[in-house]
C-alpha cells in the first residue's frame, strides 16, 4: 500500500496532503488525551513494532504478498489519535530512510494507511464493543473485524484518488476490482496479527490497552436469589497508572528487534498488492525514482554489506531503533502532564474478563 511517487498527479497529491497534515495536526491535540507519562514510551514502542512487523510480507495469493498496515493495531493499544501518529512516524522513517513510499506521496500514503485504516478500523471497534458482551475475547474479536475492514477501506481510499489523479488511463473499475480483492486476502493477515497482539496484551496488562479501557463491570455476589456488588477487598491492588511498563516495554522491543532484525529475512519476496495490481493493470507506467534512492539503507539493506541477511537485519534494527527514538520523542512531547490531572481524580484500574 505504499504510493510511490509518479502514481498520482501533483494537484490531488497536494490535496491529500492537506489532509494528511490536518489529521496529523488534530491528533497532536487529542494524544494529549490519550497519552500521559507512563504511555508515551508505550507509544513509540509501537511505532516500531508496526515498523518491524512491516518488514514481514506474508504469502496472499499466487505471487503476490501483503504486510501489516497497523493503523488498527495502534488504534486498539494507544487509541485513535495517537494511532494515527504511530502510522505516520513509521511512513516518514520508511520514506526518508528507506525509500519505500513516495516524499510526494506522503500525503496520499498517511490518509490511506494511517488515517483510513484507523478511523475504520476504530469506528468499528467501538461499535462491536458495545454490543458484544465485556469480556477479552469480545474484545479481540472487535479488534480482529476493525483491522479486517481497514485493509480494503484503505484500498478504496486509494482507488478513489486515482479515480482523480491517476497518471495512467486505467479503468477505475478495474483498479478498484483488484485493489480491494487482493487486500480482502490482505486483510485476513491484518486482523490474525492484529487480534493475536491485541489478544497477548490483554492477556498480561489489559490496563495498557486502550480499546479496553471502562469495559470493566463490578464484581457480583448472588446473595438470597439477587446479584449484589461484592464487597471491596481487604488489601486494595495496586492502581494500574502506578503499575511499572518497563517489562512490557522492554520486552517489546526486544521482539521488534528480532522479528526486524532476524525474522524478515524470511519474509516473502512476493510483490506486495500495490505493486502487483500496479504491474498487472499498467498504472506503474509514469512510476518515478525515489528521491531518496541514494540512501544507505534504502530498500531495507545497509550499503556496502554484501550478506543479504546481515544488511537486511541490520537495516531493519536501525529502522526499529530510529522509529522508537523519533516515535518516543514525539509522544512525550504532546504527552499529558501529571499535572494537568486532578489530584482528586485518580486513574481506575481498568480490567476485562
Amino acid at each position: 500500500m505504499h504510493v510511490p511517487d509518479g502514481f498520482i498527479d501533483a494537484p490531488v497529491s497536494v490535496a491529500a496532503g492537506a489532509v494528511a497534515a490536518t489529521a496529523v495536526a488534530v491528533s497532536l491535540r487529542g494524544a494529549r488525551r490519550e497519552l500521559d507519562e507512563r504511555t508515551a514510551p508505550l507509544a513509540g514502542l509501537v511505532a516500531a513494532f508496526i515498523f518491524a512487523v512491516q518488514m514481514l510480507n506474508f504469502p496472499v495469493a499466487a505471487g503476490t504478498s501483503g504486510h501489516l498496515l497497523g493503523g488498527a493495531l495502534a488504534a486498539m493499544l494507544v487509541g485513535p489519535y495517537t494511532g494515527v501518529l504511530c502510522v505516520s512516524v513509521v511512513l516518514l522513517m520508511q520514506g526518508v530512510l528507506f525509500a519505500d513510499g513516495g516524499l510526494t506521496a506522503l500525503g496520499v500514503n498517511i490518509t490511506n494507511m494511517a488515517v483510513v485504516t484507523v478511523v475504520v478500523a476504530y469506528a468499528v471497534f467501538r461499535g462491536l464493543v458495545k454490543l458484544l458482551p465485556r469480556t477479552r475475547r469480545s474484545v479481540t474479536a472487535a479488534a480482529f473485524a476493525g483491522a479486517l475492514l481497514s485493509v480494503p477501506a484503505a484500498a478504496g481510499a486509494f482507488t478513489l484518488l486515482y479515480a482523480f489523479g491517476g497518471t495512467t488511463d486505467v479503468p477505475i473499475g478495474k483498479v478498484f476490482t483488484a485493489m480491494v480483492g487482493v487486500h480482502v486476502l490482505i486483510g485476513l493477515g491484518e486482523a490474525a496479527i492484529t487480534a493475536a497482539t491485541v489478544g497477548a496484551v490483554l492477556a498480561v496488562r489489559p490496563d495498557l490497552v486502550h480499546g479496553a479501557r471502562g469495559l470493566s463491570a463490578p464484581l457480583k455476589l448472588r446473595v438470597g436469589g439477587e446479584l449484589v456488588d461484592a464487597p471491596a477487598p481487604a488489601s486494595a491492588p495496586v492502581p494500574a497508572a502506578a503499575r511499572s511498563t518497563r517489562k512490557v516495554w522492554a520486552t517489546g522491543l526486544v521482539t521488534a528487534l528480532v522479528l526486524a532484525g532476524f525474522v524478515s529475512f524470511y519474509a516473502s519476496a512476493s510483490p506486495d498488492g500495490l505493486e502487483k495490481v500496479a504491474a498487472d493493470q499498467g498504472i506503474d507506467q509514469n512510476v518515478r525514482e525515489h528521491a531518496a534512492a541514494g540512501s544507505p539503507l534504502a530498500d531495507y539493506g545497509v550499503k556496502d554489506v554484501d550478506d543479504a541477511r546481515l544488511s537486511g537485519g541490520l537495516a531493519g534494527v536501525i529502522g526499529v531503533g530510529a522509529t522508537v527514538a523519533v516515535g518516543t520523542g514525539v509522544f512525550w512531547t504532546v504527552r499529558r502532564r501529571r499535572t494537568d490531572v486532578p489530584a482528586s481524580a485518580p486513574a481506575a484500574a481498568p480490567s476485562v474478563r
